[in-house]
């Protein structure tokens, strides 16, 4: 089922100039599932000449039939589901339901900004003298290079190119070379739709080469970028040499407030199916479970409990429940994070290493214990492993959720209303859920503070990087 991933150019699907490819591999077999292209210079130099094209053609399309086109993309996107749903866990790792749910989330997200974009609204703004119009004016600011990981090969590519083509911008998306083909077939219902050529492009290759041709090229005008914040600041300072605008959507290292007056059946639940989500490769995963005094030992309890309930194994096989991690980088990276940990004096409780000999497969992992100058303490472990620690006051629970220079996401559970009001104001981070998971919705904002990056990819925030502001003053002679 699984075929050779090409690059779409021009609106074209082809191989790579020159012949170049990678291979795919699965991480559950360990297996080489096919072969990917591997975009040249003269490749690039195409999709950026096609890309302008696409956005002179493109920016002049109303937003209400650009509207029309997006929502054919979802409809294909949906008609399409578990045909792509397949090739995402063959190629990823998470089980096929999860894969399935984002591709349904990332339909309505092509719909939800198909209708956003005829929404952009310019203002008139009241002139000093008669007979004269002061005009504020939104347009498409131009060719958009976007760069989005594996974790998520479709949802964070749907975000990117979907606002900016409703906005009216064209799209070069350097895809997921690990994750390529669930991501092409996102590129080819926008295609199929009818989208014109050179409007949404993909190509993969080296991502260091890749993004050091974009982001300078001078038909390149906005730089969107999902990944760690180490990468990110290089491209950030990248694109600053050249005034590009950016959004840069990084890191995390969550904190998970669990205080003595929450429901613990609730917490442990909707906190063990955030943490564990795609073998906790997320980068909004809570990581620092701060628990109440109170409540600390029957927490730890039921989520260890938790863990040790979640069927391991290849997402294609029924009731599995969590999959391989996506290589053997995040293998080793795990075994290292728990190694430094452990010798430090941190207590394992359940889980900490890899399951079976083939595939990348690792144990849903807690520690408690953990001493401050474990790396894990402030290192972003992208993985199934879960960090316990109690604490006993407000404050206290505060100051640590604070106290690295991550922002991305952060998660609450208290039944008391004051203490809720306050920790939505008190935490530092881009988004805070309490009592609850409402994350990552079409039309709610989505993005960090701190490392974490800065600008929105969802909801009517989501828009605003893609349009630029045209002051207009006129009479009428």
């Amino acid at each position: 089922m699984y075929q050779d991933v090409l690059l779409h150019v021009g609106g074209q699907w082809r191989a790579a100039h020159g012949g170049r490819t990678m291979d795919v591999v699965n991480p559950a077999t360990e297996e080489v599932i096919g072969k990917l292209a591997h975009a040249s210079t003269a490749d690039l130099d195409e999709a950026v000449g096609w890309a302008a094209k696409g956005f002179n053609t493109w920016r002049k399309i109303s937003a209400f039939e650009r509207g029309k086109l997006m929502r054919k993309a979802a409809e294909l996107l949906r008609a399409r589901l578990d045909t792509i749903a397949t090739l995402m866990t063959m190629e990823q790792g998470k089980p096929l339901a999860e894969a399935k749910v984002e591709l349904a989330a990332s339909a309505d997200v092509i719909d939800w900004f198909a209708e956003e974009g005829r929404r952009a609204y310019g203002r008139l703004i009241p002139a000093r003298q008669p007979g004269v119009y002061q005009i504020s004016l939104r347009e498409p600011v131009g060719v958009v290079a976007g760069f989005t990981p594996w974790n998520f090969p479709v949802s964070q590519a749907v975000r990117k190119i979907s606002a900016a083509l409703a906005a009216g911008c064209s799209f070069i998306l350097k895809g997921p070379e690990e994750t390529p083909a669930s991501c092409a077939e996102l590129v080819r219902c926008y295609a199929d739709a009818g989208i014109p050529a050179g409007v949404v492009q993909i190509v993969f290759g080296v991502p260091a080469e890749i993004s050091e041709y974009l982001i300078p090229h001078p038909v390149v005008r906005k730089v969107s970028f999902t990944g760690s914040t180490a990468v990110g600041k290089h491209l950030a300072g990248l694109a600053g040499q050249h005034m590009k605008r950016v959004t840069m959507e990084l890191g995390g290292h969550a904190p998970a407030l669990v205080f003595d007056d929450a429901d613990l059946d609730l917490a442990v639940k909707h906190l063990a199916a955030a943490k564990f989500r795609n073998a906790g490769q997320v980068c909004i995963a809570p990581t620092r479970f701060l628990v109440q005094e109170g409540v600390y030992g029957p927490f730890l309890a039921k989520f260890v409990a938790k863990c040790e309930a979640i069927k391991l194994g290849n997402g294609l096989e029924a009731g599995i429940t969590m999959g391989p991690l996506a290589n053997d980088r995040r293998v080793a990276a795990m075994e290292g994070f728990i190694a430094d940990a452990v010798g430090r004096g941190a207590k394992l409780h359940t889980g900490g290493k890899r399951a079976g000999n083939k595939g990348y497969f690792f144990e849903p992992t807690v520690l408690t214990d953990i001493p401050p100058d474990a790396r894990v303490m402030h290192e972003e472990p992208f993985g199934p492993l879960a960090l316990v620690m109690p604490f006993q006051s407000y404050e206290q629970a505060i100051a640590e959720a604070n106290r690295l220079e991550y922002g991305l996401a952060a998660y609450a559970f208290s039944r008391d209303a004051a203490r809720v009001a306050a920790l939505a104001a008190d935490i530092e981070a881009g988004m805070v859920t309490i009592n609850h998971l409402g994350l990552a919705l079409p039309e709610t904002p989505f993005g960090g503070v701190k490392d974490s990056g800065y600008g929105s990819e969802g909801g009517a925030e989501g828009l605003e990087p893609y349009l630029l502001t045209k002051f207009v003053s006129q009479t009428g002679a």
